[in-house]
């Protein structure tokens, strides 16, 4: 054997590897329902934290392997791995079929902010498939904003069906992975980082599976830093802009888009937000949908939603005025933060990726959501910014589930505190990290 033929095998073997461990994730994606329903809840968090471990492993291979080759890899498992899912029926959540009716509803000429579901004025639009799985159907319009209304009422007319939901969101999250492969390069990083989004179990599961909105605001977000990246602020606000119109989460890019005291980018955002609620302003204030009802029902208004207060008054009590302390001190760390961001002096592509991870990051740590897929953006962001914080809060976001149960599941407060601990030991390994990069390094003596 010549020495060309055994570095060519020494080339290959890292591809081989690769290409088993994608087989294995992609088995266990496929048999992860089943297992979730005979073994119950901890099943689901034991696949995490295998693809987990797929993704380090993938990480720590590729390195070793043509890049081509492991690119094709990752991808062609990627896909096996959302295949996998595509076609069970949804059963962590029920949102997709609103997402189905919306679209049906503005199909049929009206404002999908206008009415219940359960009114008599719609009634001609159910069905048998999607109406009786419709969440709140009976007391709450629609709450998503009108990008995402706009992207209903497009996959619906290619089917009103919860796969071809599926299908067009999959479609957003292949956008992502393109723009995420752009930003790679733009950065200078190795394309097979996008392995730690592409075998991710969190939007696998969430999209494919579940068939959640979430994932068509990376695209826009992604897009967004990839246009500001390459001088194009202006582009960039009304891509984030349209974005934060699917979900509002998005809105925090601004800080990291906007030059201190230039009006031209809040100008930009602000026609985008008119003009895409102009085909809804028939309802007046309605067109804000079941908001305000929604912060009402997750505990935001009254603080029992966020897990740093709720665990805290589980062994205090009730704290008179701790929900309003609360969301002051979180809205002004947030506040803070993003004057912070927004007056940067180092505004290169590292930094700008660097604070826009953070913001999201700390967001959604404060917010405390309860559902897993909030935690979506957070799985793109760790291709190109990686933190220990944004690792736990995706893979350990099945904790946030109850829907199968099993025995060994412990109960809300043994999992919402397991989450919020590991959060906290996390971040604090983050901030040890940023502050060891951050110390001035003194010169060695000169022998």
């Amino acid at each position: 054997m010549t020495s060309a033929t055994l570095t060519a095998a020494r080339v290959r073997q890292p591809t081989l590897r690769l290409a088993a461990i994608a087989a294995a994730l992609a088995a266990l994606t496929a048999a992860g329902p089943t297992l979730h329903h005979t073994l119950g809840e901890p099943a689901l968090l034991l696949i995490f934290a295998a693809g987990g471990a797929g993704i380090w492993a993938a990480l720590r291979m590729a390195d070793g392997a043509d890049p081509r080759e492991a690119l094709i890899v990752i991808l062609v498992g990627a896909l096996l791995m959302r295949l996998g899912l595509l076609f069970v029926e949804p059963y962590l959540s029920t949102d997709i079929y609103r997402y189905v009716w919306d679209g049906r509803v503005q199909a049929s000429g009206i404002n999908p902010y206008r009415y219940v579901p359960s009114a008599a004025e719609v009634s001609h639009l159910r069905d048998a498939a999607i109406y009786p799985n419709i969440n709140r159907a009976d007391y709450a319009v629609t709450i998503y904003p009108p990008a995402a209304q706009a992207i209903f009422l497009a996959m619906t007319r290619l089917g009103e069906s919860v796969v071809a939901m599926k299908a067009g969101l999959l479609g957003f999250e292949a956008a992502t992975i393109a723009l995420l492969l752009a930003l790679l390069a733009r950065l200078d990083m190795t394309p097979t980082r996008i392995v730690a989004y592409a075998w991710h179990p969190l939007p696998i599961w969430e999209i494919a599976g579940n068939g959640h909105l979430d994932i068509a605001m990376c695209p826009l977000l992604m897009a967004g830093l990839l246009l500001f990246l390459h001088g194009r602020t202006l582009l960039a606000g009304v891509a984030v802009t349209l974005g934060a119109l699917v979900k509002p989460t998005a809105l925090l890019a601004l800080p990291v888009l906007w030059r201190p005291w230039s009006w031209r980018l809040p100008f930009v955002v602000m026609l985008t937000a008119i003009l895409a609620y102009l085909p809804y302003l028939s309802v007046g204030t309605g067109v804000l949908g079941y908001l305000w009802g929604y912060i009402d029902e997750e505990g935001l208004a009254s603080g029992r939603g966020f897990s740093a207060l709720w665990l805290m008054e589980r062994f205090t009590g009730p704290v008179p005025g701790a929900a309003r302390a609360y969301v002051a001190i979180a809205a002004l760390v947030i506040v803070c933060l993003s004057i912070a961001v927004a007056f940067r002096k180092d505004r290169s592509p590292q930094t700008s990726v660097a604070s826009l991870s953070w913001l999201l990051v700390i967001f959604l740590v404060v917010v405390s959501p309860h559902y897993p897929w909030y935690f979506l953006v957070l799985a793109a962001l760790l291709v190109i910014r990686p933190s220990a914080t944004a690792w736990v809060l995706t893979l350990a976001s099945p904790l946030l589930y109850d829907v199968v149960g099993g025995s060994l599941w412990p109960s809300y407060d043994v999992r919402i505190g397991a989450f919020t601990l590991a959060t906290v030991a996390a971040l604090a390994l983050d901030a040890r990290s940023l502050w060891r990069k951050s110390e001035p390094r003194t010169s060695g003596a000169i022998a």
